[in-house]
């Protein structure tokens, strides 16, 4: 009781019950008043704060089938060709000749109308009529002296000796450059197909064998069917659509 008494005096007297329900009260509507603001602002908040929140949406895979490209076209220069059976360098064909470790030596060069090339250090050097493998062989013969122990590679990057000519009633007459294995439908095919008013029976081959003109016919229905022949061109063959 003493206790009691000394506490009153120091902090004055108890509240009564009904003064604690009182403040109670209070304090829990606030509590209320303020757990209700929080809902209120919060959104508000969110909705104006500047700073960017990360996109967690999975990323579509981007298509690479734009974005990839061939050694030849991102140096912006045409694919190697395949020749045909027997080939050998002509006017006007582009070959790229390769010298392992030597790049001064490797270069593309155009052959000439004296069927001559020029490269460094060996000069002009005569190359119409030889295959790309007797090539191979006398480059690696002349730079034997000026390269130790050369290695050579020839690519054939554009054949224009070898050629085709398509004349009659077709989409496109012309000359074609003759390509491996470039069959007569083919042919046909790259010039427009046939025109409206074409004698698909009455097709021929002109061709020059032993400085002679030879006429080979060609049936373009059965060919086109699978059951005929579809001959493969020579250089300089003329395929005439009447």
């Amino acid at each position: 009781m003493k206790i009691l008494r000394r506490i009153e005096c120091l902090n004055g007297p108890w509240p009564s019950v009904a003064v604690l329900r009182k403040y109670l009260g209070a304090l829990t509507r606030l509590a209320g008043a303020l757990v209700l603001m929080g809902l209120w602002i919060g959104p508000i908040a969110l909705a104006q704060d500047p700073t960017p929140k990360p996109d967690r949406r999975p990323k579509e895979k981007e298509s690479t089938a734009t974005t990839e490209s061939t050694p030849a076209r991102e140096a912006g220069t045409s694919a190697p060709v395949q020749p045909p059976v027997g080939y050998t360098v002509g006017v006007d064909d582009e070959l790229t000749i390769s010298v392992w470790h030597e790049p001064e030596f490797s270069q593309s060069v155009v052959v000439r109308s004296d069927g001559m090339v020029t490269l460094p250090l060996l000069n002009d050097i005569k190359v119409v009529g030889l295959s790309t493998q007797e090539l191979r062989t006398l480059l690696t013969d002349k730079l034997k002296t000026v390269v130790n122990d050369p290695q050579v590679t020839i690519i054939v990057k554009a054949i224009r000796s070898l050629k085709v000519f398509l004349v009659g009633s077709v989409g496109k007459q012309g000359m074609f450059p003759l390509t491996s294995g470039l069959t007569v439908l083919q042919l046909i095919t790259e010039g427009g197909g046939l025109g409206p008013f074409a004698k698909s029976g009455s097709i021929y081959i002109l061709r020059t064998v032993n400085s002679k003109q030879v006429r080979i016919g060609f049936n373009y229905k059965k060919a086109l069917q699978g059951k005929g022949e579809d001959p493969l061109l020579q250089s300089g063959d003329m395929v005439v659509v009447p």
